[in-house]
């Protein structure tokens, strides 16, 4: 599978990234990645853009781990459920 590169912009910067995912979904995550930035930024004003980047992945990792353990639950209920 080839490789894509895409130019998005996130939180006023701009950015070139490479991944094997389509154009659009690379477009979709940094979108996301600018959206919880901003969401940030606007709580605390007073952050760095450091700061902000780095609370932010706090978050969407936050995000990930709890969608993660409840599909692991649903699995686990589901294998529960097999004959």
């Amino acid at each position: 599978m080839s490789k894509n590169k895409c130019n998005v912009e996130i939180f006023g910067q701009q950015y070139s990234i490479v991944g094997k995912e389509s154009l659009s979904y690379m477009r979709q995550v940094a979108s996301h990645v600018d959206e919880m930035m901003r969401q940030v930024a606007d709580s605390n004003p007073r952050l760095d853009t450091t700061r902000l980047a780095v609370l932010s992945a706090v978050n969407i990792a936050n995000d990930y781990l709890k969608l993660k353990r409840e599909y692991d639950e649903i699995l686990h209920l589901m294998e529960d459920e097999q004959p």
